[in-house]
């Protein structure tokens, strides 16, 4: 008959093996568990696929001064939206990874095109908080079309998704949704095109069929086409109501964190870390020209 002790001994050391394996993992939980019920200094992890989610940062950074930010942009996969959904879900964990061995409190998605292909995946596997942007955007268009006409433009992944009729239709199933991928707005951001004349062209060609629909609403699913804000509202005009993603989603990061007693002390002095996983050539320029950002020297955060 086997001696119990040794099995005991097998098992402890299985376990210690085991421990020696996940101990950067535990001690994420274990920094994670012990900051309940109080401050938390930690700090805000936003990942997007390039620039785009700078917009996010800039609503993060206005609504939030006291929290340190950690944005990582995949600018050597940059665009997402022509990829298919288990190619971006797999970027997205890898992404989230590395923000959460950075001690993220807390994930934003700072992108429609994961937000609406990995969302789900991502806050199963994430033990933080984990915020996207479809949720928050499609809440604050039923909260501002009169005549229950949505429109939503975004990238080809979004589209393709559905993400966004799902939501609206879950919360108002009357209300009718018009979708337009614009896949090239996002390389002309990228270039930082804001104000030139073929991208206005270009934006023109995008909506007019939607004006010609009847939306007296539009998502911008993209948290890259803020950035062309000014220019989209000068095409729509003066009766249709421009929701931005940004904007919204910065707004539930806020609830997120009050509702989980996640918040910085008051006392902390807000920082914004930068890591690319290439180099950018524009973004320092949209950065700090367009969004007003300021920050330090740019990080290159090698891929997996």
């Amino acid at each position: 008959m086997r001696d119990r002790s040794v099995d005991r001994w097998s098992n402890l050391t299985l376990l210690c093996s085991f421990a020696r394996e996940r101990r950067c993992w535990l001690q994420r939980v274990i920094i994670a568990m012990s900051f309940r019920d109080m401050s938390d200094p930690r700090p805000i992890g936003v990942f997007d696929s390039g620039v785009g989610g700078l917009t996010v940062v800039k609503a993060l950074r206005d609504r939030l001064p006291n929290e340190t930010i950690i944005y990582l942009g995949d600018t050597a996969r940059v665009p997402y939206g022509p990829k298919s959904p288990e190619t971006v879900q797999r970027y997205a964990l890898e992404l989230a990874d590395m923000l959460i061995q950075k001690n993220a409190k807390a994930l934003v998605v700072a992108c429609n095109t994961v937000s609406s292909v990995a969302l789900p995946l991502l806050t199963r596997k994430s033990f933080v908080p984990v915020i996207g942007v479809i949720e928050p955007g499609a809440r604050a268009a039923l909260q501002a079309t009169r005549n229950r006409h949505v429109g939503v433009i975004g990238t080809r992944a979004t589209i393709r998704s559905g993400a966004y009729e799902k939501t609206l239709h879950a919360a108002d199933n009357n209300v009718r949704v018009s979708s337009r991928s614009c896949p090239l707005l996002v390389p002309l951001i990228e270039e930082g095109l804001f104000n030139d004349d073929v991208t206005e062209r270009v934006i023109i060609r995008y909506l007019r069929p939607l004006l010609a629909d009847g939306i007296d609403t539009l998502v911008l699913g993209c948290t890259h086409y803020p950035l062309l804000g000014t220019a989209i509202a000068r095409v729509l005009g003066h009766e249709v109501t421009l929701v931005d993603s940004a904007q919204n989603c910065a707004s539930a990061v806020q609830e997120t964190l009050d509702q989980k007693s996640l918040r910085s002390p008051a006392t902390e002095r807000g920082e914004l870390h930068v890591a690319l996983t290439d180099a950018a050539d524009n973004f320092l320029s949209v950065a700090r020209d367009a969004l007003q950002l300021s920050f330090g020297e740019i990080e290159l955060q090698p891929l997996p």
